[in-house]
């Protein structure tokens, strides 16, 4: 049964109330997958609301919703103000991301992304995208790889676990999930395994899919396509993800530097309306176990001086 899932969303009603939707609003799901923001997010308009699914995944494009108020943009949502600009949108009053990956690509043993079956290690969110994962694993540099699972990891192992990968690539090449099991085993902690496999993926996926870039990219086009009041919504499930999005909407920028003017004010293009991350409650984590490490923050933008 859980193979035919194709994604529970985490934190909806949350998520909705972080919107707080006006029906006659323009809406955009950067992360459609399963469709299942998006179709609560549609009851919600009247017939003149409008909602933009983004995903760069062909297989989303199955859960598109039949509503002539709905359009599905096949892109990665970094392209977000171009597509939104196609179809003659300026501005929108709210923006969600829900950085998580869709159960149907974790239960696919043929997509790579879990370690819990083998399969090829491809990770490509795009399938048309030339790199799979085997390739980064044939191709990166030692230090290219321990950066990786440092940085994206955040393994302590990362040194070590890159120069076996370098030896055993010299031997015979590493494509299937069970043959990059088989090499990294050795550094894992048996007491802490499933946790620590899930950050070799998790930095290999990153990387894969250049993830970091492609959320660097969606905030700062995020703050440029709001209305002044619309709100921003973004869902990680990784400290990584969580930083950039905390500094950016505290700050308007991606370093997290704050600017304030002559009076010492805080010149951010954004209101701050979770000073603490919104997480799942327990019965939500009960139902859906996978969204336990899920964080939702919002923010709204202010108006300019004109």
């Amino acid at each position: 049964m859980e193979q035919e899932v194709y994604h529970i969303p985490a934190l909806l009603d949350e998520t909705l109330q972080g919107l707080d939707i006006k029906p006659d609003g323009i809406y955009v799901d950067v992360t459609f997958g399963g469709g299942g923001h998006s179709r609560a997010i549609i009851q919600r308009l009247n017939g003149d609301g409008r909602l933009y699914g983004f995903d760069q995944d062909a297989d989303a494009m199955n859960n598109a919703i039949d509503d002539s108020r709905f359009t599905f943009v096949y892109s990665n949502f970094r392209f977000l103000r171009n597509f939104l600009r196609y179809y003659g949108v300026e501005s929108v009053d709210g923006i969600l991301g829900d950085l998580g990956v869709s159960f149907h690509h974790f239960d696919d043993p043929e997509r790579g992304f879990s370690f819990r079956w083998d399969g090829p290690l491809d990770m490509r969110m795009n399938r048309n995208a030339t790199r799979t994962a085997a390739w980064y694993v044939a191709n990166y540099t030692e230090q290219e790889l321990a950066d990786a699972f440092y940085l994206y990891g955040e393994l302590k192992t990362a040194r070590r676990i890159a120069a076996a990968i370098v030896k055993a690539r010299q031997e015979s090449p590493i494509t299937t999930v069970e043959q990059l099991l088989a090499v990294v085993k050795p550094f894992i902690n048996p007491r802490k395994e499933k946790k620590e496999l899930a950050q070799v993926f998790q930095a290999l996926r990153i990387v894969v899919n250049g993830e970091i870039e492609a959320l660097s990219d969606f905030l700062q086009q995020a703050l440029t396509m709001l209305k002044p009041g619309g709100r921003l919504v973004v869902i990680t499930y990784h400290s990584l993800e969580d930083r950039l999005v905390k500094n950016f909407m505290r700050t308007g920028n991606l370093n997290g530097e704050s600017a304030q003017d002559f009076f010492g004010r805080n010149l951010s293009p954004f209101k701050l309306l979770t000073s603490k991350p919104i997480v799942p409650s327990e019965a939500e984590v009960e139902r859906n176990p996978r969204a336990r490490s899920a964080k939702l923050r919002v923010a709204e933008k202010l108006p300019t001086d004109d």
